[in-house]
């Protein structure tokens, strides 16, 4: 009886056992290629991850620099010996986007700060040892020395006409720049305190803080170094990729990115209130005390937040002086309107007949914000104001950027949003 079980037994399981062992092999095959590939995938991530950060991040390249320079006696600032002597300027998080432009979070006299430093292409990290030199003549080579205050007052005004424009109200703005490069307060202008402030001029950023410090939405200069500066802290960004690695950014899908607003951005009303701010933003560069400015990168990565949901300009380096757009425009040989595009999406008609670039903007700021805004407010509007508040965002996103129009119809269509949207939280918490 023994015997007759096993019999059955083996003929009944030893076909499949064979089956089985002749699968083997190949299955075996199959989660050695899985587990080589997960590796190798792995390995690639975290080899791209630290080749991006090494090229963006070279922040201890730039405090190495500027302290050079300013022991030598070639800089100075208001923060210099925080600095470079006592060390009391911590570098925290990298944020920078392009490896020119170093930004970091940071600590400063107990404060969270954002420490910016650019980074010239003399300094890349094959330039070698002649590195510090380079950038000694280079960046820091006006003014030269015996020139008079008279003639820096003078090459100061010249600069700023021809970025902001020649504007009744830029004596003010040469004023501000003396005052801040005598940082300390001994009614005279060194040589060394020149070369800083005019090196901080170059920066586009710089020169927007300096033209909107009066504005409640830019970040507020706090001190500098060189041309390294200092602002208020980073403010909360409203776009959920700011977390994502610069080069993983671009990947996430629209559909994602909508979702990911809804689900880990701020509660309707704070988003309501943030887009108050920002239509205000857009107010202040219209027609401001030092010009007009164009956001020519209107993108959620740029609007920023306090903790109390007071919107801030994340990054002023994509706003441009109307008069740094016109001269860009300027005679410009095009074939399509897109030759004529500053920035990302400052864009003007091409004029096919004369193949040259047309002066004024196709969309105004107010457009471009608008149609930033209908993706930011209409998901998870309140029912009884999503049609009325779908009307107006479409309204505004037709606005043209002529001259003509603008005027006539940009303040009124911007004031309508702010009230729409006002009395929606005005006498509630979010207010």
């Amino acid at each position: 009886m023994r015997r007759l079980r096993r019999l059955a037994h083996l003929v009944l399981f030893c076909p499949f056992s064979k089956g089985l062992q002749g699968r083997l092999p190949g299955l075996r095959v199959k989660y050695v290629f899985l587990v080589w590939l997960g590796v190798f995938a792995g390995s690639w991530l975290a080899y791209v991850h630290y080749s991006s950060y090494a090229e963006l991040c070279r922040g201890h390249i730039c405090q190495v620099v500027i302290c050079d320079q300013y022991r030598k006696g070639i800089i100075s600032g208001s923060i210099c010996q925080d600095l470079c002597n006592l060390r009391q300027v911590e570098w925290r998080t990298c944020l920078s986007s392009v490896p020119g432009q170093q930004v970091y979070s940071g600590l400063w006299q107990g404060k969270e700060v954002t420490i910016k430093c650019g980074i010239e292409e003399s300094l890349d990290s094959k330039a070698g040892a002649d590195t510090a030199p380079r950038r000694e003549l280079v960046l820091f080579d006006k003014p030269t020395r015996g020139t008079s205050i008279k003639e820096f007052q003078e090459m100061t005004l010249s600069f700023l006409k021809a970025n902001l424009g020649d504007l009744p109200s830029l004596p003010a703005l040469v004023g501000q720049v003396l005052l801040m490069a005598d940082f300390n307060k001994d009614h005279r202008v060194s040589l060394a305190e020149a070369k800083s402030v005019w090196a901080l001029l170059q920066r586009n950023e710089f020169l927007l803080l300096l033209s909107l410090q009066e504005k409640e939405h830019a970040s507020r200069l706090l001190g500098y170094c060189g041309d390294l500066y200092i602002t208020e802290g980073v403010p909360h960004s409203s776009w959920p990729g700011a977390a994502l690695p610069p080069l993983l950014r671009p990947l996430l899908p629209p559909a994602l990115h909508r979702a990911l607003q809804q689900w880990l951005g701020p509660a309707w009303p704070w988003r309501a209130k943030i887009a108050i701010g920002l239509l205000e933003f857009v107010e202040e560069l219209f027609h401001g005390a030092y010009g007009t400015f164009y956001m020519c990168e209107t993108t959620l990565a740029n609007v920023g937040y306090t903790a109390k949901y007071d919107f801030r300009m994340a990054d002023l380096q994509q706003v441009a002086p109307e008069a740094a757009v016109r001269r860009f425009l300027r005679g410009r040989h095009c074939e399509h309107s897109a030759d004529c595009t500053y920035g990302r999406d400052c864009r003007a008609p091409c004029d096919t007949l004369l193949r040259q670039c047309k002066g004024d903007l196709v969309q105004p700021n107010l457009a471009k914000v608008c149609e930033l805004l209908r993706d930011y407010l209409l998901p998870g509007a309140p029912a009884g104001l999503r049609t009325e508040l779908g009307k107006q965002l479409r309204t505004c996103t037709t606005l043209s950027g002529l001259a003509s129009q603008v005027e006539a119809h940009h303040s009124l269509v911007l004031s309508h949003l702010k009230t729409l949207l006002w009395k929606q939280i005005s006498n509630t918490k979010y207010a």
